[in-house]
């Protein structure tokens, strides 16, 4: 199972660009901080899409201006 885990370890670390240093120890690290980075922006877009779809046929909203007559006041979608 060891060798499996790190072989995939290898892989991602690859994947994520090439190796920061000839050190094992500090590419690591490095590949460690960039799949960090890499799950922050993976679970901003996630929200980012989830409030998409979440509002996409919402009911339009009405705004009213104040200081408006109620003649001249029009509804106004956004």
């Amino acid at each position: 199972m060891k060798a499996k885990s790190k072989t995939f370890w290898r892989w991602w670390a690859k994947a994520l660009g090439e190796k920061a240093s000839k050190c094992d120890k500090e590419s690591d690290t490095v590949a460690g901080i960039r799949t960090f980075i890499f799950l922050t922006y993976l679970i901003t877009n996630i929200f980012i899409v989830a409030g998409v779809i979440r509002h996409w046929n919402d009911e339009p909203v009405k705004i009213y201006i104040d200081g408006v007559n109620q003649e001249q006041n029009k509804d106004v979608t956004i």
